[in-house]
């Protein structure tokens, strides 16, 4: 009885530290992030496979998983050792024998990219590589997913966490974790970049369980943005860098399309003498925040600081603000 225990234990144990998933790892060398994105048929991928580092690098290290590829490797590269020579002294250091079912990808500070899927790394396993990120999977439709996601990832304008997401999105599409679906991750590192002071977590989100992560990851993805979009709109604005901030508060406008965004946008195109502009913002923050009409047309002071400080001028320029509320 103890002996049969002792295998059933075994065998749970040995299932419970596969990761059977497809992630990418991406760098961008314009901005400087490094990031990881990964969705699974497994609890909380979150927890197991990304791992990444300002100003280091990103790792991702699933199939038949040694989760220590993470820190450990994130020392390594912390050390200046490029991505292959990390790639290959995790693998000779790997106590945990075999590592055949092993996968990794590793992309170091320097854009070099490693990756490594063991020969029995559960089927269909398997990776592709582009200039800046490396795309991976096992037990996968096919090599569709990992090749879809790289097409989506180089076609994505704009920053990592969105060309990230779209290759986590593409590789769902084409077919993704052949067992189903349950979870969902980005890491995304940026030096200073995260919310608040001393972070460098630019976008750290984790769908631990539900039947359709990925979904559930896009409307985080948008939460996140967005509150790093507003709060760097109020930095920008305190450092008199009113166009760099009226960029920002457009894309605040896109994670968050609400009547106070559309306010702040309104409040920094007429900073910048686009009237017209400015007005259609205000029409647009009405539409979506009835209440903010009342508050143009109270004759009450705006209150000091921040955005009561912004809206001022557009509250003494009569003529300009019975065209927005006409």
């Amino acid at each position: 009885m103890r002996f049969t225990l002792l295998l059933a234990c075994s065998a749970f144990a040995a299932f419970a530290a596969d990761v059977h998933t497809f992630s990418i790892v991406g760098y961008d060398p314009v901005i400087g992030d490094w990031g990881v994105a990964v969705a699974s048929r497994y609890f909380s991928v979150g927890s197991v496979v990304p791992w990444a580092e300002a100003g280091v690098g990103a790792i991702a290290t699933q199939a038949n998983v040694n989760v220590g590829y993470g820190p450990r490797g994130l020392e390594l590269l912390r050390q200046g050792l490029a991505a292959k020579d990390v790639l290959a002294k995790l693998l000779a250091e790997d106590q945990f024998l075999p590592t055949d079912g092993r996968q990794v990808a590793i992309i170091d500070r320097n854009g070099n990219i490693a990756a490594y899927t063991g020969p029995n790394a559960p089927k269909w396993a398997g990776d592709r590589q582009g200039k800046t990120w490396s795309a991976q999977g096992n037990i996968l439709v096919g090599s569709q997913v990992p090749e879809a996601m790289g097409r989506a990832f180089e076609a994505t304008e704009g920053e990592l966490a969105e060309k990230l997401f779209a290759a986590l999105n593409a590789g769902d599409d084409a077919g993704g974790d052949s067992r189903g679906k349950q979870s969902a991750s980005m890491l995304v590192v940026r030096k200073g970049g995260g919310r608040n002071i001393n972070n460098d977590r630019y976008i750290y989100i984790n769908v631990d369980d539900n039947p359709q992560p990925i979904p559930e990851l896009r409307r985080l993805l948008d939460i996140n943005l967005s509150l790093l979009y507003q709060e760097k709109v109020g930095r920008l604005r305190s450092a008199g860098k009113t166009r760099e901030a009226r960029e920002a508060a457009l894309q605040l406008t896109r994670y968050s399309p609400s009547g106070m965004s559309y306010l702040t946008l309104g409040t920094l195109d007429y900073s910048l003498g686009d009237k017209p502009t400015a007005a259609a913002d205000l029409r647009k923050a009405i539409e979506l925040d009835p209440a903010i009409r009342q508050r143009l047309e109270s004759p009450a002071a705006p209150g000091a600081g921040g955005r009561g400080q912004m809206l001022r001028p557009i509250l003494e320029d009569k003529e300009f603000l019975q065209g927005v509320l006409k």
